[in-house]
């Protein structure tokens, strides 16, 4: 099956609408305040029509459309967003890749697949926990300045960023400041008494208070000490809760963001991000907790930046578009979207593309607006807490390649989990989720870890195997990931509805200052044909991407398109 990449780069005559239907502006939305927000409480730092207005090539008139421009919704707008670096690649090291037999995935692992990630077109990866920790999975740290000894040395560490970097790949770990293991030293003499040197570096109950109050999601969370006394630990009782209210606390934990970056990372995936003030049920939603969680975010941004390095900063802020945006004003750049997640795997399921779209452009709109135009967004499929894709589709691997396909057509870095680029399936508990990835045909070789069973994959074809078959689900990802990194407009560019009339057609426009693209999937397992013109004449020029060119085709203003099939027009 051939896959069209036509050359032909004549400009799409572009205008888009503002939130107000009937007005025909390249511009960003200035109403763009969260869902369930009065515009006066949206906190702007600047409006998104002040940083996104732009002229793009073909249209001749900015302040009205010509005839053939592309007609979009009226809910559409151009929110300012800042530059995506790429598509980021989340590893769980333990799972990936083993180089010294042990069954163990490790670092060194990790750079012997650089080549590999480097051929899928990965710009960046984020790295889970890699430092000392008692648990499998690395979520309570021993020592924030080492390295886990399952996983290798600071000088593997060193190795891979160097490597990876020369590869032109950024790396990023996780950092898990909310919370330390009750088995690190700075909890051991917190827990040993009120005359503890850090003693006040965690949450203590103070003598006779009421600690039966709940946790966030219903559960308890104070914990009898060691020594007597209560302490606060929302995730469980092997993580205590740091004190951020503490300076001292501030500092040390600034010091540690300081380090890494001082040993080569590129920044940080900020675990359980909007958990250091919200501990319990009775103040989640008061906005005293949103303000103190986005104070400290800006703090550490600051002061991890003072190292002379910018870092990414990308954030676990699993919540509401509401509750996520403050997170974005000077604090995160960005922040994983859990609603994108649930709405394109919906649609996928479904074939109802009603709402991923128009929810999606407000929300861009509102999180330019709190950001000032500087937010990238981080989009996903699944990832370690999450039933994986291919289990979520019932292991059909046409709608995989669907849902690959309209994550890699988003804006900013979209994120993809290990082993979700060959279809690897699990469900919980979370150990099912984290499962060896499948590198050779025998499933021994390869670097294949081996420190639990792959009960969930015995029949998921290996990346081996997959990279020779131009029709696997890997190659898939390797070609819609190549189109981003071919075509500037589907990383960097702004995005705005289309409104397709064709049931279970789903339509966006995705434009930058060079150049102007409408994407259009098909949610459908059946062939189908939208009349692009159904709403006014457009000016589109051809075909530029399509995952089949065979049975897509463009001819008087109406697109054919395969079941599950997706162009790219310009």
């Amino acid at each position: 099956m051939r896959h069209s990449r036509n050359r032909a780069r004549r400009p799409l005559a572009l205008a888009v609408s503002l939130c107000v239907a009937g007005t025909l502006w390249l511009a960003g939305c200035e109403g763009a305040d969260a869902p369930g927000r009065a515009a006066s409480d949206a906190g702007s730092s600047a409006s998104a029509s002040e940083t996104a207005s732009a002229a793009l090539p073909g249209s001749s008139d900015s302040s009205a459309p010509g005839a053939g421009a592309l007609r979009l919704g009226a809910e559409a707008n151009m929110p300012a967003m800042g530059r995506s670096s790429g598509v980021f690649y989340e590893i769980f090291v333990r799972s990936f890749s083993d180089s010294d037999g042990d069954g163990i995935g490790d670092l060194q692992g990790v750079t012997d697949k650089l080549d590999y990630l480097q051929q899928l077109g990965i710009k960046g990866i984020w790295l889970m926990p890699i430092n000392p920790s008692p648990s499998y999975h690395g979520y309570d740290v021993t020592d924030y300045y080492a390295i886990n000894p399952d996983y290798g040395t600071l000088d593997d560490l060193r190795t891979l960023l160097a490597e990876a970097h020369n590869r032109g790949i950024q790396v990023i770990m996780d950092l898990v400041l909310n919370h330390t293991s009750s088995l690190h030293p700075w909890f051991a003499d917190s827990a040993g008494g009120e005359r503890g040197a850090k003693r006040d570096w965690y949450k203590w109950a103070s003598d006779g208070a009421d600690v039966s109050a709940l946790g966030p999601w219903g559960q308890a969370v104070w914990h009898r000490g060691p020594s007597g006394g209560s302490y606060l630990g929302i995730f469980s009782d092997g993580m205590p809760d740091l004190n951020l209210d503490n300076p001292d606390v501030r500092a040390g934990l600034i010091r540690v963001g300081q380090y890494w970056l001082g040993l080569g990372l590129d920044g940080y995936r900020l675990d359980a991000a909007k958990h250091v003030y919200e501990d319990f049920q009775s103040s989640s939603a008061d906005p005293a907790t949103s303000r103190n969680n986005v104070a400290w975010w800006q703090q550490f941004r600051q002061g991890v930046s003072e190292s002379g390095r910018e870092p990414y900063l990308v954030g676990e802020v699993w919540d509401t578009t509401a509750v996520v945006g403050p997170f974005l004003d000077k604090a995160l750049d960005s922040a994983l979207n859990f609603e994108a997640a649930k709405l394109v795997l919906d649609a996928v399921k479904t074939g109802d593309a009603s709402s991923l779209v128009s929810v999606l452009a407000r929300q861009l709109a509102y999180y330019s607006k709190v950001s000032g135009g500087r937010f990238v967004d981080a989009p996903f499929l699944g990832n370690h807490d999450q039933n994986r894709v291919m289990s979520e589709l019932g292991g059909d691997v046409e709608r995989a390649k669907l849902a690959a396909a309209l994550l890699l057509t988003l804006p900013g870095n979209p994120f993809l989990y290990y082993g979700e680029e060959i279809g690897m399936k699990g469900a919980k508990p979370d150990e099912r989720i984290r499962e060896p990835m499948i590198w050779a045909k025998d499933r021994s070789s390869g670097g294949q870890t081996s420190w639990e069973l792959a009960t969930q994959n015995d029949d998921t074809p290996s990346a081996e195997e997959q990279f020779a078959d131009p029709d696997s689900l890997l190659s898939r990802y390797k070609l819609l990931i190549g189109w981003r990194n071919e075509e500037p407009a589907l990383g960097d560019g702004g995005f705005a509805p289309f409104e397709a009339e064709e049931e279970g057609i789903l339509a966006f426009a995705r434009a930058s200052a060079s150049s102007a693209l409408l994407v259009v999937h098909n949610l459908s397992g059946e062939a189908r044909t939208v009349d692009l013109n159904a709403g006014g004449a457009n000016a589109i020029s051809g075909i530029r991407f399509a995952t089949d060119s065979d049975s897509t085709a463009l001819a008087g203003g109406k697109l054919r398109l395969p079941p599950y099939g997706t162009a790219i027009l310009q």
